[in-house]
């Protein structure tokens, strides 16, 4: 029997099931994976952007519950700080946490203008300019981050809170066909090759599609 269990919602749609996902594997987690079904209110609410609180991710691991990624993301922290989830020096934790915040928080027109479809591809795709000041400020943060580090990962040679939280948007630009600044594409592709995204990228290609209207309510 598996220490924890994630309950998720759509794997190909849902960037809080995937970000919770990355975070618990990244911290060495003997995890099973409860999937909520697509017909469920709560799951919809959530990938239609239509739910002011998501309940998923959910991590119960023994007597301990906590949603929400950025909550799951400081237990483990607690629990498993040799994972490295957030970075040693304080400036650079400090610093991890409020890009992590940032995404966490904001980039609204980039949600609803590119939500999260890891089978579609969209050769040419028109963005218009509400979602086009999100994505400069995301390719600064990219910038900023790995000139500090030196990549290839946000906070230096291994992955972090910012690497789960910025992966979805990683798959955004493939998805949407986003032209991106050489470091930013850079840092893309090095997240999308990551073998973490790649197993879970797999299990997205084989999940049933129970989501029938969704592409069409976005």
């Amino acid at each position: 029997m598996a220490e924890a269990t994630l309950t998720i919602s759509s794997r190909n749609y849902s960037s809080w099931s995937l970000r919770g996902w990355l975070l618990c594997r990244m911290a060495g987690l003997d995890l099973s994976v409860t999937i909520l079904s697509g017909s469920d209110a709560a799951t919809r609410a959530e990938l239609l952007h239509l739910s002011p609180s998501f309940l998923v991710p959910r991590l119960e691991h023994g007597a301990i519950t906590v949603w929400d990624v950025l909550a799951i993301a400081e237990y483990l922290n607690e629990i498993r700080p040799e994972a490295g989830l957030l970075p040693e020096a304080p400036a650079e934790r400090a610093r991890c946490r409020a890009v992590s915040g940032e995404m966490h928080g904001g980039f609204i027109n980039l949600r609803s203008a590119l939500p999260m479809n890891l089978r579609s591809l969209h050769r040419g795709f028109k963005i218009f300019n509400g979602a086009k000041g999100d994505i400069e400020r995301i390719c600064a943060i990219f910038e900023d981050c790995l000139s500090r580090s030196g990549g290839p990962y946000l906070f230096g040679a291994r992955p972090t809170l910012a690497d789960a939280m910025y992966a979805p948007v990683c798959t955004r630009f493939r998805t949407y066909d986003v032209a991106l600044p050489f470091t930013a594409a850079t840092y893309r592709d090095t997240i999308l090759a990551w073998d973490l995204m790649n197993e879970w990228a797999a299990l997205a290609e084989s999940e049933p599609e129970e989501i029938e209207e969704l592409d069409m309510e976005f």
